[in-house]
């Protein structure tokens, strides 16, 4: 995890369900705690979907009840929030949520993964638009390796992890498979987790290592940062870590050659 999204996505997310369920009174906003139960159920990485099933949950499309959105009229809503103009457009017209997004990461960290031999790129369930502008534009990243949404099927589904690790490792001399340096992939919810458990699934002969971290908005609670750590290993995270920028202290997961993949999540 690379930003804080906790007041661009997911703030973007209970504004599109706001909208929605205030036609018919003051309607409702889920708080942070039902967010994280909801992607603590491994099938909501997309806000998108997410946003489209608590409105299922709250009722939207039951008899007596408002019709749930057309889902191409929710995704406009959500991108007039998080955007707030164009997602093709300039990013310097962009008047959304995205601009609340501090970085929990600075180049210095990529530098000294390249420095230790280490591939880096990025699986992110983003939008191309939203991943580049943080990549590129604030992170000042060349052309770094990226799988966005619509590049690959959403997770946990390994197909995105697959295609970029064996990118990767290519690049290294090798392909996925026996022999190959270790894998690590880092994300901060149960399906980031699934999909590296899903990926072993797919080339059991690859090593694969599932590193996690709390979201940002956790970490001032000690009990629901415990209790989401629990979640994220009872998925079958191999280890936790305290932030992102800790990744640098597992490089004992890597091989000397040739390089191996770290894909933090933006």
């Amino acid at each position: 995890m690379i930003r804080d999204v906790g007041a661009s996505y997911r703030r973007a997310l209970a504004e599109t369900v706001h909208h929605y369920t205030a036609a018919g009174g003051e309607g409702w906003r889920p708080d942070p705690t039902t967010i994280d139960a909801l992607k603590a159920e491994g099938r909501w990485n997309n806000d998108w979907d997410a946003s489209l099933e608590l409105l299922r949950r709250r009722g939207l499309g039951q008899p007596g009840e408002p019709p749930l959105p057309d889902f191409d009229a929710l995704v406009t809503v959500f991108s007039g929030y998080y955007f707030g103009g164009d997602p093709a457009g300039d990013p310097g017209d962009w008047q959304g949520f995205i601009g609340s997004e501090p970085l929990l990461v600075e180049p210095p960290l990529f530098e000294a993964l390249t420095a230790a031999r280490i591939a880096w790129g990025f699986v992110s369930g983003a939008e191309p638009p939203s991943a580049r502008f943080v990549l590129e534009r604030r992170l000042g990243l060349h052309q770094p390796p990226l799988i966005a949404m619509g590049d690959a099927p959403d997770k946990p589904d390994p197909t995105g992890l697959l295609r970029l690790a064996d990118q990767l490792l290519r690049a290294g001399g090798s392909g996925l498979g026996a022999g190959a340096p270790p894998v690590a992939y880092l994300g901060d919810t149960v399906a980031d987790v699934l999909t590296v458990r899903r990926a072993r699934l797919a080339c059991p002969e690859q090593r694969f290592v599932a590193l996690a971290v709390a979201p940002p908005h956790l970490h001032q609670t000690a009990p629901a940062r415990a209790a989401y750590e629990a979640q994220l290993r009872e998925a079958g995270a191999d280890l936790v870590l305290p932030h992102t920028r800790a990744v640098l202290q597992c490089l004992p997961f890597s091989a000397p050659s040739p390089p191996a993949p770290s894909a933090p999540r933006p």
